[in-house]
Formats: structure tokens, sequence, C-alpha cells
């Protein structure tokens, strides 16, 4: 089973330089494609593979195309029209239907009836399911919560009480939504727990990744708006806000109240402190700390890179004594500059 060259070209909307019959029925690397697989070049530090792949065909920027000894598709972003083609020729499991023996079903819930809730879920009273949703085995969704058309949760997901979101939104395994935010007050220093009332709000075709957690709000709700794409291991805390089509990367730290823009790309193990605000189509670097709010759009980075450990320990040396060359340099600036009197 698979997609003629031809047909496969039009769905990418690329140009065909190839035998439009030619049958492709996988994806895979250029280092590793066979006959009937189809590779793509996105990043030039592969080019060096493209003379020799024994790939069908190629997805490629037109400039690259005379260097492929196979056929190509020529389009202007490679890596997205790849995206395209895996999904196509991808066997996705088809869909199933119904409730599974053990799983457990609270009072008053509406489960429609093209979606499918898998063993030893638990669905407690009042949710809403709505068609074509495909809960995985062991997956908690917590009173009066609506999950729209055709979400897929893999296995151990939980969903707290009250929890609304949207449509064909993928959350991989271990993912929690709507646990309690870090809410706490001092009171002669013992610590009283703020109740975190407010819910949480994913809207349409958002991804989460593996064992990422997004807690409640306070009061509001913490938002994730339409198309936001989240990696494994992201804490996104109460009240924060993330907007449209935001990809954020693993590990990353988002503290309370914070608010993201849309189109903002934030990198691996990046923390944002909490009640900041960063405006759209912003980039933070890996492992970057964003400690004052971000108002114009940009690339924004902090931190060092790795070193050999005995230049890491000069320069750290270095480091300690900034600030005392700093005031001597401000002396000795005070003291060269010419007095009002000259």
């Amino acid at each position: 089973m698979g997609l003629a060259l031809g047909e496969l070209a039009g769905l990418l909307g690329g140009d065909l330089h190839g035998d439009p019959d030619c049958i492709i029925g996988s994806v895979a690397s250029l280092q590793q494609a066979g006959q009937g697989a189809i590779s793509f070049l996105a990043n030039r530090a592969y080019r060096k593979y493209l003379t020799a792949t024994r790939a069908s065909a190629v997805i490629l920027e037109a400039a690259f195309a005379d260097e492929c000894p196979t056929a190509t598709i020529t389009v202007a972003n490679p890596y997205a029209a790849y995206a395209r083609a895996a999904s196509l020729l991808s066997a996705l499991p088809a869909k199933r239907r119904g409730v599974h023996p053990s799983a457990v079903i609270g009072a008053g819930c509406e489960i429609a009836s093209s979606a499918w809730v898998g063993p030893h879920c638990i669905i407690e009273d009042g949710v809403a399911i709505a068609d074509g949703v495909q809960l995985a085995g062991g997956c908690f969704i917590g009173r009066d919560s609506r999950l729209g058309a055709d979400c897929v949760f893999h296995a151990n997901v939980v969903v707290s009480h009250g929890v609304r979101i949207g449509e064909r939104v993928v959350l991989h395994p271990g993912v929690v939504i709507g646990s309690d935010g870090f809410g706490l007050a001092n009171e002669h220093g013992h610590w009283l727990k703020v109740p975190q009332l407010g819910g949480v709000c994913i809207g349409n075709d958002v991804d989460v990744g593996a064992g990422s957690t997004i807690d409640r709000g306070s009061l509001d709700d913490t938002i994730i708006a339409d198309g936001a794409k989240l990696d494994n291991q992201v804490r996104v805390a109460h009240n924060v806000r993330i907007g449209a089509h935001t990809a954020i990367a693993a590990c990353a730290g988002i503290s309370g109240s914070a608010r993201i823009g849309s189109h903002c790309r934030i990198g691996g193990g990046a923390g944002i402190l909490g009640h900041l605000e960063i405006t759209d189509h912003v980039v933070i670097t890996a492992m970057t700390l964003v400690t004052k709010s971000i108002t114009r759009p940009g690339v924004y980075s902090s931190g060092f890179p790795a070193q050999e450990n005995a230049s890491w320990n000069r320069n750290a040396a270095r480091l300690r004594r900034l600030d005392r060359l700093a005031r001597k340099m401000r002396k000795l600036e005070q003291q060269l500059a010419p007095s009002a009197t000259d």
C-alpha cells in the first residue's frame, strides 16, 4: 500500500522531476532509504548523504535538485513537506468505538457513540466526551470536564475536574492537566494552602508531550491557545497563558501568571519567571533564564556554552573579581576625567 509519486507531489504542492507512477510506501533518512521510500533534505549538514542516497525520491529545495541521483519533489519548505508525506504514508491504527468493560463511568456522562474509552479508564460524573475521542488505557477524566472531538489521549493521562479541552488535542503518556498550582501563603513562618479554584482551558490542535504538567488556575483559568506544541516534561504553572502556535521544548519551566505570546519558540530547559509578559514572535534559546518581560520580537539567550573545565575555572575565578575591577575602573575614570574648570 502506498501512493504514486505524482499523486504525492500533488498533495505536497511540489514540483516532481521523475517517474509519476513510482509507488512510494514509506519515509526514511537519506542514509537508510531504499527502493519505495521517500527521503528529504532540510538540514544542509546532511547534504553530504544526498549523492549516494538509494531512496526512490527525495523532497528538497530546488537549489539542490541537480545533486540528487533520483527523483525529486522540490518545495520551498522540505521539512514541512516531509511532515505531510510522513502523515500520508503512516499506517495509523483504525479508531475504536465503545467503552471497555473494565472502564468506570460516572453518573451523568455524555460519551459519543464514536468515541473509545479504553481499559481501566475512570470517567467521573458529568464528563462530556465528543465524537471520535480516543482514550487509551488507564486515563482519568475528572468531573465536569469537557473533551472536544477527535482528541487522542495516550496511556495514563490525568485530566482533573472542570477542565475544558478543544478538538484534535493530543496528550501523550503521563500528562497531567489541572493539578493544583503551587499556591501558598506564609503566616508566622507556616505555609497555608491557597485553594486553586480556576481551571484549565486548552484550545484546538494542541499537543502536549509525555510527562508534562499544566496546573489549574488559582482563580482564573490557565490557558493554552490553539496550535500550541509542548514537548516532554514541560512544566506550566497556574494562571499561565500560552499564545497560539507557540512551541516549547522539553524540560522548560514556566512560573505562575506568566504570559507568553503567539508564535514563540522556547528552547529546552529554559525558565521563565512568574508574572512576566513575553510578546509575540520571540525565540528563547535553550537553558535561558528569563527574569524580566520581553516586549520586542527577537532571539534572546543567557548562560554560558560548555567549554573545557580548566577554561571554565579560570573564567569563573575572573567573574568573581568583576565587581572589584568595575569599581577600580570607575575610580580611574573619575580621576582622569577633565575637571569642570579645565
